[in-house]
């Protein structure tokens, strides 16, 4: 049984160069290996404006991805760290200026090659990693009318900590892994910045169809973020997790660059858990006929 036919989040987050990109380019498929270790990247002194521009040249983009991720790694640390719920501001900012990089990378196979070879190892599989998975779901997205982006429903999501929480919860119960849960929330709706049912009626922050919620809902809330991860897990346990995540995450989205891309979030929340924390505030885009419309951030 599948699970959602169509995916607001996949629709709505089909910015393919950031605000105002216009590079043209394919989704990217393959990356390739990354040349020797460079030094590290000094830490900017202030996050990225929002409208910042995204350098086209790939030296230029690949110093730019260096610096937001070791500034946004280390305004992590002291946010979760800390006790405070909700993000930094200089985390949002340099979360969404990250976002828009690999948006850029993602719309030019040339460009995300280029800025790859001049990465340090570990940043240069992350990126081969954010590029691909961005690049996969871009290729689903088809734009969207004045008209229907009038009608998206959107709100903040719950705490980082607390979604964080849900997912581990049912990472306890069902052996199904955290980060594939976290990386299918990202997808659907920004982790629940997208409340709005897609248009073949998938519900609630995981998307569930109403006839797939009840077999797999266990009797909880569509639209309470734990009641949705919960089931998600119990779904993809019974579609084949842990033994076969490809098998599971197909049946949640018949879509093999779904899968891909999922897969290789989850790959990179694994390699470096703080990339939950960055991808949480990944922000909601659209595409219309003029372009990128950024829906929700800074």
């Amino acid at each position: 049984m599948r699970l959602i036919r169509v995916l607001p989040a996949v629709t709505l987050t089909v910015s393919l160069a950031g605000c105002g990109g216009t590079a043209a380019g394919s989704a990217v498929l393959e990356l390739p290996s990354p040349s020797a270790t460079q030094a590290a990247t000094p830490v900017p002194a202030a996050a990225p404006d929002p409208e910042t521009r995204i350098p086209a040249d790939p030296a230029k983009l690949a110093v730019a991805l260096q610096k937001t991720t070791a500034a946004l790694r280390k305004g992590i640390d002291e946010w979760t760290k800390g006790g405070q719920e909700q993000p930094p501001p200089d985390v949002v900012l340099l979360a969404l200026h990250q976002q828009r990089v690999y948006r850029a990378m993602a719309r030019s196979t040339s460009l995300a090659q280029g800025v790859v070879r001049r990465l340090p190892k570990p940043l240069a599989a992350e990126a081969r990693d954010n590029a691909t998975a961005v690049g996969k779901l871009l290729a689903m997205a088809h734009p969207i009318t004045a008209a229907q982006r009038k009608k998206i429903r959107l709100s903040e999501p719950q705490p980082a900590k607390r979604l964080r929480g849900y997912l581990l919860q049912a990472d306890r119960r069902f052996g199904v892994d955290w980060e594939v849960l976290a990386a299918i929330m990202l997808v659907e709706t920004r982790f629940g910045r997208v409340r709005s049912a897609s248009s073949t009626g998938a519900q609630g922050p995981m998307q569930f169809m109403p006839g797939t919620w009840r077999q797999y809902g266990m009797g909880g809330d569509v639209h309470d973020a734990r009641d949705a991860v919960l089931a998600a897990a119990n779904y993809l346990k019974a579609t084949g997790a842990p033994r076969d995540y490809r098998r599971a995450v197909f049946a949640y989205n018949h879509d093999t660059r779904y899968v891909d891309a999922v897969l290789a979030h989850a790959r990179q929340i694994k390699r470096d858990p703080r990339s939950f924390y960055a991808y949480y505030n990944w922000q909601v885009f659209v595409l219309s006929a003029k372009g990128d419309v950024r829906l929700t951030g800074p």
